[in-house]
């Protein structure tokens, strides 16, 4: 049984064969006759509209279930859940708060179960992000520069630049930088450079990313954390200093003025609208992959 709990579950070359399938308009009816339960302990737009779709495009069912209508280790047991929804559904989707939820799914090994994100990892917008760098730059060996948090997003994102042969680039303040364990994670894949100022990380790259600074569920910490990323904002002087052909992506939500300059995400260089839309493409393609790797 194959799932998806990070980007690095897959090898480059699986990698490549889902994004090619991603591509593809009229994919294998996989799903057909066949459900997918998707899970949601934190809400979202793009995800489950994404995921739902994705689902429908394959010939299947989607079922969007609240974190509350199956009370992850409150009501039942995180492996009752699983065990119960894999009796109805092919694959299974969780957007959660611990990743350990989605290791325990996984354990149940009864479907595929993919991580719709955790506060870990985010796999299936690491994916969107490549779809989305290869259509417009012709190529994935690009450098990437981040400007923010090292979160779940950035994590993922460095682990899939890494794998295809990009370089990875992020600006941040010494407190939100990745920790020992995410580091050595990334580095036995590829180098990560780190940097103090974003004007170092940026100069020369072809594709910059940020992400907001304060993630759901740290809303407590929003003070602390505009203090500590006062001067990262990314304007429009600093994008001048990337490659001439670089694009700007964002994971959305967007805070403009805060992370980034309204100018930046409603410029001509973004393409956060195509990254939203390649989210969809990209769920399509894993799930395809998936499906078929998985025997289900």
């Amino acid at each position: 049984m194959r799932h998806l709990l990070d980007i690095d579950d897959l090898t480059p070359a699986e990698l490549g064969s889902i994004l090619d399938r991603s591509e593809v308009p009229d994919p294998d009816a996989v799903l057909a006759g066949k459900g997918m339960a998707l899970v949601f302990e934190k809400p979202s737009a793009r995800t489950r509209n994404s995921m739902e779709m994705a689902v429908v495009q394959l010939g299947g069912h989607p079922v969007t279930i609240r974190g509350e209508e199956v009370g992850l280790d409150t009501r039942e047991t995180v492996e009752d859940v699983t065990r119960t929804l894999a009796g109805y559904h092919a694959a299974i989707g969780a957007r959660v708060f611990d990743h350990r939820y989605i290791e325990r799914m996984a354990a149940v090994d009864r479907v595929p179960v993919v991580n719709l994100l955790s506060d870990a990892a985010h796999p299936m917008q690491a994916l969107a992000d490549l779809l989305t760098i290869r259509q417009e730059l012709g190529r994935l060996d690009v450098t990437v520069a981040y400007v923010g948090d090292a979160n779940n997003v950035a994590r993922s994102l460095a682990l899939a630049v890494c794998m295809v042969g990009g370089t990875f680039r992020i600006a941040a303040p010494p407190a939100h930088r990745f920790g020992e364990v995410d580091a050595d994670r990334i580095a036995a894949i590829g180098a990560v450079e780190v940097f103090d100022r974003p004007e170092d990380a940026v100069a020369g790259a072809q594709v910059v990313y940020t992400d907001v600074w304060t993630s759901m569920g740290q809303e407590h910490e929003l003070d602390d954390r505009l203090r500590a990323f006062e001067g990262f904002t990314i304007g429009e002087r600093l994008m001048s200093t990337a490659a001439p052909d670089h694009i700007f992506l964002h994971c959305l939500p967007a805070h403009r003025s805060e992370e980034v300059a309204a100018e930046v995400v409603d410029g001509p260089r973004s393409r956060i609208w195509q990254q939203a839309e390649n989210r969809m493409h990209a769920a399509r393609g894993l799930m395809w992959w998936l499906m078929e790797q998985s025997g289900t």
